[in-house]
C-alpha cells in the first residue's frame, strides 16, 4: 500500500506542479498583454497630441523644447506613465538576482525612466508640464512586449512556435518602430523649420527609406538633418541583420520543406510518399503513374524524405506542373512532429517505398518496417501501401493495406517468362497507364497494334450495372467472356463474388454469372468512359479495331510481342488433351481443303458433356497413367503442398514434389556423391531443355522461382529441369526447401566463366535467366550499376546465339544495350521512336525496344507502378499475383501458353481463336505472342 501510494502522490504533484506552471504562463501573459497596450495608448496619445499641437506659437528653437498639451491629455498621459514605472519597477525587483546594474543598465528599462519620470516630475512642478517628452520612443518597449507577449503565448497553449513566423515578426516590428521613430523625430524637430505635419513626415521617410528622394519635402534645421543621418545609418545596420536572419532560415525552410498547411490537408486530398532517398526516375513513374488517373488531378503530393532534395528534383519540382501539386518535406518518418509536418493524420494514403539500390537490402527492409510501424502508430486510419524487397520480412507489415514484395514478383516473373514468353511485357504493359496512342504515326503495322494495344488495363463493375455484362446474367462465365469481346471487344478475365474476397480468373464453364458479380475485364478504357454506337456500326468498327485480318501468314518483323496477344489465361484444371496445351483441327474437319468449322460456346455447360470432358481428362492424365518410360526413369511424382517454406508468409501453392527428398549431396549438379556420379548437366542425359538460374545467393525468394514451374496444373512431361548457377553456396534451409522438388539442381559458378557454364548445361538450355546481383546495385555514377551484368549477358549472346537469355536489370533505361549491335538500323531506328515517344511524354516509352518486347529483359521498377495503381484499383495486386501464380484460389485459372503452329492458322483471326478456346477447353485468351528468329550478320 505504501509504494502505491506514494507514486500517487507524486503523480498528483508533478499534474499540481504542471498546472501551476500553466496558470503562470497564462499570467504573464496577460501581464505583457497589458504591457503592450499601455505602450501602444502612450504612442496614441502622443499622436492625438501632435494633432491638437499647434508649432506656430513658439519662435526660434523654442517649439523643439516646449509643446503645447491640454490638462485632460496630460493627466492621461501622467496615468499612463505612473502605471508603466510602477510595472516596470516591481517587474525589475522581482527577477533582481543580486546585480543592480543589471537591471539598471538594460535598454528597456532604460527607456521606461526616460519617458515615464519627467511626467512625474510634472505633478510636482508644474512649470514644467509643457516640456517635451520623446514618448514615441514607447514604440520599442512595444516591440519588446509583443515578443515576449509571443512567447509566452506559445508557453501557454504548449505549442512550439516557428523559427520563421518569430523572425518575420521580429523583422516587421522593427521596421515599424523605425519609421515611426523617424516620423515623429522629424515632425518634431521641423517644428522649428519647414513646420511639418505628420503626413509629410511619414511621405519624406517612406520616399528616403525606398532610396527615391523626390526632393520636394526636406528637413530645413541641422538637429532635422542630423537625425535622418542617424536613422539611416542605424537602418543600414539593424535591417541587413534581420534580413540575414530571415534569408537563412528561409534556406532552411526550403531545404526541409516547412509544413503542409492544415487547412489545405482538410479543405484538399493529399497522399505522402516515404522513401529513403529520392531519385528522379522514382519520383517521375510515380507522379506520371498517380496523375495518369482523372479523379486524382486534385490531390496533393507530400513527400516525406530524411535527405537533402537533389538538383535534378529540385529541377522538376519547379515545373509548373508538379510545383503546384507535390510539396517537399526533409524529414523522418519516424517523428511524430514530421508526420504532424505532412498532416498524415488527414491523408488519403501513405506510399512506403524500399531503397532497392542499398547494398544490404535486409537493412533498407528494417527500415521501412519502422516507417510503416511509425505511420501506423502515429494515424492508424491512414492506408498504408507498402514495398518490400526480402519475403521473409514481409509478414512485419501484415497489417499493411496493399504490400508489394519485390523479390516475390520479380522471381514468379522471371520463371514464368521461361514457360509464357513475354510475361514480363505483358504484366508491364497491364499496370502501366497509358492512352494506346504510342507510335500510332509509324509506318510499321506492328508497331501500331503494339502501341494501341498497350492502353489495354484491368477495369472492373458491377454485373447488374454493366451494359458489358449485364445480358449475361444467369449464363455461364466462358459464354459471357466470349460473347462480350465478340459484341464489344472487351476481355472478361475474372470475378468476384459480392460476400466473398477471393477474386477468380476464368473460373470456367461451370460458373454461372449473378447479377452482384463483379467482374474484371481487359479494355482500352473502362465502361464507364466508352461510348456506344449502333449495333451495326459497331460491329464494323469491332471486326477493324479487336481482330487482325491476315491471310495465313502475319507479317512479322524481327522480335515482336504484342499486348492484347501476349499469353493465355486458363481455367483451373480443365479438359486437357494427351497432347498437352496446343491447338488442333477437329476430328470431324469434313473434306480436306474445307475450313473446319468452330463449336459454339452454350451459354450454360451440359452436364453431360462436362462429365466426359472429366472423364477423358482423367484417362488422359499423364500423372493416372504413367508410360513405361516414366516408371524406369523413376519419374513416380506426388501432388501436395512443399512441407518445408524458406520463410514465413509464402503463400501454399499445390505443386509436382517427389515422394522422398533428394540428399543434399545429390543436390550438387557438378560433384558426384555416393548415389550418383554425374558432374555435369550432359551425363543426367534429361530428356527436356534446361532452365538456368544465374544469381548471386539463394535468397529466400529464388524460392518464388521454383514453385511457378512446379505448380500441379504444369503437365509432368513438360517439366524442365533447373539449374541453380550461385556465385555463393547456398543455406542449408534453402536446401531442406527445394530438395522435395523435382529435377532442381544447383551448382557454384559465375556467367563470367565459360567452364562453369559448359558445366551447368547451356548449350541444352531453353532460357538461361540472369538475375540482378545485389552487390552491384549501386554505383557512383547512375546507371552504371548494370555495367558488368550487361557486358557478361552480350558474351552469353555471342557465344550462345540460339540461348533464349531473360535479364534482370537495376535500371530500365539501360536496356537499349541489351543484345546491342552497333550496326543495327532497326534497333537504331526503334532508338530513334523511343525518344519521340519520350518527348511526347509517354510513360512506356522503352516498350518499343525489341529485347523488352520480346520478353528478354525485365527491371523490377517497372512494377512499382502497380503498387501506384492500386490506390485507384485495389484489386490489381491480387490479380497480378494470381496471374504470376503467387496465389492460388479453389476454382480460380492460372497463366500459361499454347503454341500455334501453321496447323492452327484455318482458325485466321483472334476472334475464332476466342472461340475456338472457350467453345473447346473453356480457356479465355488474353493475347498472342509473335515473333521472328533475328540472325546475326558476320560483321557483327
Amino acid at each position: 500500500r505504501v509504494p502505491f501510494s506514494f507514486t500517487l502522490k507524486v503523480n498528483e504533484t508533478a499534474k499540481s506542479l504542471n498546472l501551476f506552471q500553466s496558470f503562470l504562463f497564462k499570467i504573464g501573459l496577460r501581464i505583457r498583454l497589458f504591457n503592450f497596450s499601455l505602450k501602444l495608448l502612450s504612442c496614441f496619445l502622443y499622436i492625438v497630441r501632435v494633432l491638437l499641437d499647434d508649432p506656430t506659437q513658439g519662435l526660434g528653437w523654442s517649439p523643439i523644447i516646449w509643446v503645447n498639451r491640454s490638462l485632460p491629455l496630460w493627466g492621461l498621459q501622467v496615468s499612463v506613465a505612473l502605471i508603466s514605472l510602477f510595472e516596470t519597477l516591481l517587474l525589475s525587483y522581482l527577477s533582481y538576482k543580486g546585480n543592480i546594474w543589471e537591471q539598471i543598465l538594460r535598454i528597456p528599462f532604460l527607456l521606461e525612466i526616460i519617458n515615464a519620470v519627467p511626467f512625474i516630475i510634472t505633478i510636482f512642478w508644474p512649470v514644467l508640464r509643457n516640456l517635451f517628452i520623446p514618448v514615441f520612443l514607447n514604440c520599442w518597449l512595444a516591440k519588446h512586449a509583443l515578443e515576449n507577449m509571443i512567447n509566452d503565448l506559445h508557453r501557454a497553449i504548449q505549442r512550439t512556435q516557428s523559427a520563421m513566423f518569430n523572425q518575420v515578426l521580429i523583422l516587421i516590428s522593427t521596421l515599424l518602430c523605425l519609421i515611426f521613430t523617424c516620423i515623429c523625430g522629424i515632425q518634431h524637430l521641423e517644428r522649428a523649420g519647414n513646420r511639418l505635419t505628420l503626413f509629410d513626415s511619414l511621405y519624406f521617410c517612406i520616399v528616403t527609406f525606398s532610396t527615391v528622394g523626390f526632393g520636394d519635402v526636406t528637413p530645413k534645421i541641422w538637429p532635422s538633418k542630423l537625425l535622418v543621418v542617424i536613422m539611416i545609418c542605424v537602418a543600414l545596420v539593424v535591417l541587413p541583420i534581420q534580413f540575414e536572419q530571415l534569408a537563412y532560415l528561409w534556406m532552411e525552410r526550403q531545404k526541409s520543406g516547412g509544413n503542409y498547411s492544415r487547412y489545405r490537408a482538410q479543405t484538399e486530398k493529399h497522399v505522402v510518399l516515404c522513401v529513403s532517398s529520392l531519385k528522379i526516375d522514382l519520383l517521375m513513374d510515380f507522379l506520371n503513374e498517380f496523375y495518369a488517373h482523372p479523379r486524382l488531378q486534385d490531390y496533393y503530393v507530400v513527400i516525406l524524405c530524411p535527405t537533402e532534395m537533389d538538383a535534378q528534383v529540385r529541377r522538376v519540382l519547379q515545373i509548373p506542373m508538379w510545383s503546384q501539386r507535390v510539396i517537399y518535406l526533409q524529414g523522418s518518418a519516424l517523428k511524430d512532429q514530421d508526420l504532424l509536418r505532412a498532416k498524415m493524420d488527414d491523408a488519403e494514403a501513405c506510399f512506403i517505398l524500399s531503397s532497392r539500390c542499398e547494398v544490404d537490402r535486409t537493412a533498407a527492409d528494417h527500415q521501412t518496417i519502422l516507417r510503416a510501424w511509425a505511420v501506423k502508430d502515429f494515424a492508424p486510419n491512414c492506408p498504408l501501401y507498402v514495398q518490400i524487397l526480402k519475403p521473409e520480412n514481409k509478414f512485419h507489415i501484415k497489417f499493411a493495406d496493399h504490400v508489394v514484395c519485390e523479390e516475390e514478383f520479380k522471381y514468379a516473373m522471371l520463371a514464368l517468362n521461361c514457360i509464357c514468353p513475354a510475361t514480363s511485357t505483358l504484366i508491364t504493359l497491364l499496370v502501366h497507364t497509358s492512352r494506346g496512342q504510342e507510335s500510332q504515326q509509324s509506318p510499321e503495322q506492328w508497331q501500331k497494334m503494339y502501341g494501341r494495344c498497350s492502353g489495354n488495363e484491368v477495369y472492373h463493375i458491377n454485373l447488374e450495372e454493366s451494359t458489358f455484362f449485364a445480358e449475361y446474367e444467369g449464363k455461364s462465365f466462358t459464354y459471357a467472356s466470349f460473347h462480350a469481346h465478340k459484341k464489344f471487344g472487351v476481355c472478361l478475365i475474372g470475378v468476384r463474388k459480392e460476400d466473398n474476397k477471393n477474386i477468380l480468373l476464368n473460373p470456367g464453364p461451370r460458373y454461372i454469372m449473378s447479377s452482384t458479380d463483379i467482374c474484371f475485364y481487359i479494355n482500352i478504357t473502362k465502361e464507364e468512359n466508352s461510348a456506344f454506337k449502333k449495333p451495326e456500326k459497331h460491329r464494323k468498327t469491332h471486326g477493324s479495331k479487336l481482330s487482325y485480318h491476315g491471310t495465313s501468314r502475319l507479317p512479322v518483323h524481327s522480335i515482336i510481342a504484342s499486348m492484347g496477344t501476349v499469353a493465355i489465361d486458363l481455367q483451373d484444371t480443365g479438359c486437357r488433351t494427351s497432347s498437352g496445351p496446343t491447338l488442333a483441327l477437329p476430328p470431324e474437319g469434313g473434306k480436306e481443303g474445307r475450313r473446319p468449322s468452330i463449336a459454339p460456346v452454350l451459354e450454360v455447360a451440359d452436364s453431360s458433356s462436362l462429365q466426359t470432358c472429366d472423364l477423358l481428362s482423367d484417362q488422359s492424365e499423364d500423372e493416372t497413367t504413367p508410360s513405361d518410360d516414366e516408371v524406369s526413369a523413376g519419374l513416380e511424382y506426388a501432388k501436395g503442398y512443399p512441407p518445408y517454406s524458406p520463410y514465413i508468409g509464402s503463400s501454399p501453392t499445390f505443386c509436382h514434389l517427389l515422394h522422398e527428398k533428394v540428399p543434399f549431396c545429390c543436390l550438387r549438379l557438378d560433384k558426384g556423391c555416393q548415389h550418383n556420379y554425374y558432374e555435369d548437366a550432359k551425363a543426367y542425359g534429361f530428356k527436356n531443355k534446361l532452365i538456368i538460374v544465374a544469381a548471386e545467393t539463394a535468397g529466400n525468394g529464388l524460392y518464388n522461382f521454383i514453385v511457378p514451374l512446379r505448380a500441379y496444373y504444369r503437365p509432368k512431361k513438360e517439366l524442365n529441369p533447373i539449374v541453380l548457377l550461385l556465385d555463393n553456396p547456398p543455406d542449408m534451409h534453402f536446401l531442406d526447401a527445394i530438395c522435395w522438388f523435382p529435377m532442381v539442381y544447383y551448382m557454384v559458378g559465375s556467367i563470367d566463366n565459360l567452364d562453369d557454364l559448359l558445366r551447368c548445361g547451356v548449350t541444352f538450355a531453353a532460357n538461361m535467366v540472369v538475375v540482378d546481383k545485389e552487390s552491384t546495385m549501386s554505383a557512383e555514377e547512375d546507371y552504371m550499376a548494370d555495367a558488368k551484368t550487361i557486358v557478361n549477358v552480350q558474351t552469353l549472346f555471342r557465344l550462345f546465339s540460339s540461348l533464349s537469355i531473360i535479364t534482370e536489370l537495376t535500371h530500365p533505361a539501360n536496356m537499349r544495350f541489351m543484345q546491342f549491335r552497333a550496326k543495327d538500323c532497326y534497333s537504331l531506328a526503334l532508338s530513334k521512336l523511343e525518344k519521340k515517344e519520350r518527348e511526347k511524354g509517354s510513360n512506356l516509352a522503352f516498350m518499343f525496344r525489341l529485347p523488352f518486347a520480346a520478353g528478354r529483359v525485365f527491371s523490377i521498377s517497372m512494377l512499382d507502378t502497380l503498387l501506384y495503381q492500386s490506390f485507384v484499383k485495389d484489386y490489381m495486386i491480387s490479380i497480378t499475383r494470381l496471374l504470376l501464380g503467387l496465389d492460388t484460389t479453389p476454382g480460380s485459372g492460372f497463366l500459361c501458353s499454347m503454341k500455334i503452329t501453321e496447323e492452327d492458322l484455318w482458325i485466321r483471326t483472334y476472334a475464332r481463336l476466342y472461340q475456338k478456346l472457350c467453345s473447346s477447353t473453356g480457356d479465355i485468351p488474353i493475347g498472342v505472342y509473335r515473333t521472328e528468329p533475328q540472325k546475326l550478320t558476320t560483321s557483327e
